[in-house]
């Protein structure tokens, strides 16, 4: 639909071929009350302007001027008749074709000027084009060009209460004007204004008509309908005279001196960066509630964060520490299948034999026979309370671990029984003084002189805790006939070359074994299923400390909602301004939308900091953490969900609002 306002040099033409601008036919209104009664203020209202008419509506409070006002400006629909614009009924028009219709054909001019309080004089008059698809610049440039024409170039940047009455009246016009103003419905445009001021008014809108704008007048002073061309009067919800249309051919030609250049669309993204823009402005006039509804996305967010850090962390941890014995092994000690504790008495055990049984194998790497037993260590006159573990050479293969200082013992040490020993690092740290070589050096291990002639790296602890630094290596013969007296072994540690072929080898050891022993005395774990165990459980516990976490970010979630609604009930009147300068349904709601998103993705950063802040902290106490930046996104990213989920009922509760009953709230 064309809501073009006609051009200088299109001649007038006669009144007999031209149809009505505003036809509205027998229309009425019920308003229902509280108490649900329906009280009619129209009572069947027949009217037609044209283009170009200075049209004054009068009567008194309660008359139902404003409820007309109201439906010619599309603000309200009446209950029963037909209103035709342009040729177009506007009962076949939904909310937001009603909405395109205030946008780019109507100007509205109110009695309470109608502004928002946040926004400068010069953005008050772009919001129409903000609507209208206008870009920024040329909508920038009509505003200033509009307000400066009406003597406000001194005041584009001043708010609502820095003007006088008369200045946010002319704001008011200015705004009306943005997209072209082709009617303009000015309801009491004088009645909070002094005489001379409201002069003021008067004059602009008299010029507005003699340059081809409809101008549709609603007042109850005699001196302020005078200035029109045609008077109707209505009382008691009917029209009581009509001093009629002036013939045609003399209303004035469009001038075009007010007329919109461009009204074409703008793409989302610079729609969605006008939403953010005045969504920042809401949010920072109200500081304090911004910030206390940032604080519970903020805490949830932050909780999020540390507690999948610590988790993930304590996960590592626990993986480290069985990882640290080898994801390819078979453990074989001794005892019963499903039986704690050492085998009954009396029944055959393992021996280093079963070890060297055991290599012969396929798909075995090595097979490392240990006993251990706690002992006192002597250096000088320094004792020490430690483990003695008796292997041999293939432990350092099968636990990955690396000597740090001299040697490892070799198979021939243990052939030779040879009294030497490596020593972890708790060891050396807790028996030699700072600065002595444990290498070369003798110590007394049970009052049985020992050569050291190694130190192995730093391992730190095992998979439950103990510490593997703190144990003293020594060849399995010499444990076996000089510090234990015994041939029994704690336990056999199998690695095997192809993991994938692990459940073949632990049949093969558990066939081997049982045939050596003629019973099945023994116990295998596989330290693979240990692994998998072990990695499912600590996932678990992960998720269980995210989900905890994320119940606060619900929570902040909720907050959110209810700070919305609160700004909507609050900003109710603003809702209804945009409404009638044209905001689409799309428009309201994506504004409050992105205020809310802006609101939790603000706090959901705020958070990630906290959170990996905390992280830190809980990690300088000794705890394990370990950062996941997809866990740090996916928080953020839950934030601005929440954020766009919880602020959705607020936001659909402004754009469903009334216009009319959204511009009476105070």
């Amino acid at each position: 639909m064309n809501l073009a306002v006609p051009r200088d040099d299109e001649a007038p033409v006669p009144a007999s071929h031209v149809a009505p601008l505003i036809d509205i036919r027998d229309v009425r209104k019920t308003y229902v009350t509280g108490g649900g009664y329906a009280v009619e203020v129209l009572h069947g209202v027949s009217l037609a302007i044209h283009q170009g008419e200075f049209v004054a509506i009068m009567g008194a409070s309660g008359s139902g001027k404003s409820t007309l006002m109201n439906i010619l400006g599309c603000l309200d629909q009446p209950s029963s008749g037909s209103y035709v614009f342009g040729g177009r009924n506007t009962a076949d028009l939904d909310r937001d074709e009603l909405a395109e219709l205030r946008r780019d054909a109507f100007g509205f001019v109110f009695q309470s000027y109608n502004l928002i309080g946040t926004a400068t004089a010069l953005e008050n008059v772009e919001i129409p084009g903000i609507y209208a698809g206008l870009a920024r610049i040329d909508r920038h440039e009509r505003a200033e060009m509009l307000l400066t024409g009406l003597g406000l170039a001194d005041r584009l940047d001043h708010r609502p209460m820095q003007l006088s009455g008369g200045q946010q009246q002319r704001v008011s016009i200015a705004r009306a004007l943005m997209n072209g103003g082709r009617i303009i419905l000015a309801d009491e445009p004088t009645g909070a204004l002094d005489s001379r001021s409201g002069a003021e008014v008067m004059a602009l809108l008299r010029q507005l008509a003699e340059a081809g704008h409809t101008i549709i007048l609603v007042t109850h002073d005699h001196d302020v309908a005078a200035h029109a061309d045609r008077l109707i009067e209505i009382a008691d919800g009917v029209i009581s005279s009509d001093s009629g249309t002036h013939d045609l051919a003399s209303l004035p030609a469009t001038s075009g001196d007010f007329a919109l250049a461009s009204t074409g669309r703008i793409g989302l993204f610079a729609d969605a960066f006008e939403a953010a823009k005045m969504a920042l402005r809401a949010l920072r006039r109200n500081l304090l509630r911004t910030i206390l509804t940032l604080l519970g996305i903020v805490i949830g967010v932050g909780s999020v964060v540390a507690m999948m850090a610590v988790g993930e962390g304590a996960k590592q941890d626990v993986m480290a520490r069985i990882n640290a014995m080898g994801s390819n092994q078979l453990v074989i000690r001794p005892g019963m299948p499903n039986q704690r504790g050492p085998s009954a008495a009396g029944v055959t055990s393992l021996v280093a034999a079963d070890a060297d049984a055991i290599e012969t194998l396929s798909n075995i790497r090595a097979a490392v026979p240990e006993m251990n037993g706690s002992v006192t260590l002597r250096y000088g006159n320094a004792d020490y309370q430690t483990q003695v573990t008796g292997t041999n050479d293939g432990l350092p293969i099968i636990r990955d671990w690396k000597v740090a200082q001299g040697t490892f013992f070799t198979d021939e040490d243990v052939t030779a029984i040879a009294a030497v020993a490596v020593l972890g690092q708790t060891v050396v740290k807790n028996l030699f003084p700072v600065g002595v070589e444990p290498v070369g050096q003798v110590v007394l291990i049970s009052n049985v002189p020992f050569q050291v002639i190694g130190v192995m790296a730093p391992k730190g602890a095992a998979a439950f805790g103990q510490d593997m630094d703190d144990n003293v290596f020594v060849p399995l013969s010499t444990a076996s006939l000089r510090l234990f007296g015994q041939t029994k072994l704690r336990s056999i540690t199998v690695s095997v070359a192809d993991e994938s072929l692990m459940d073949d080898s632990q049949g093969k050891i558990t066939a081997l074994l049982i045939d050596r022993h003629r019973l099945e005395d023994f116990q295998i774990r596989n330290m693979a299923a240990i692994v998998e165990a072990a990695t499912a459980t600590a996932g678990t516990m992960t998720i269980l400390l995210g989900s905890i976490a994320a119940i606060s970010l619900v929570v902040g979630g909720i907050g959110v909602m209810n700070i919305m609604l609160v700004s909507v009930t609050e900003r109710t009147r603003e809702i209804g301004i945009r409404m009638a300068t044209g905001a689409r349904t799309r428009n309201i709601l994506q504004q409050f939308l992105v205020e809310a998103v802006i609101v939790s993705a603000l706090g959901g950063l705020i958070g990630v900091g906290g959170g990996i802040i905390a992280a830190i902290i809980i990690g300088a106490f000794g705890m394990s953490i370990q950062f996941s930046v997809p866990t740090i996104v996916l928080a953020f990213a839950c934030a601005a969900a929440v954020g766009l989920i919880f602020g959705m009922a607020p936001a659909i509760k402004a754009a469903r609002m009334n216009p009319v009953k959204a511009l009476a709230s105070e």
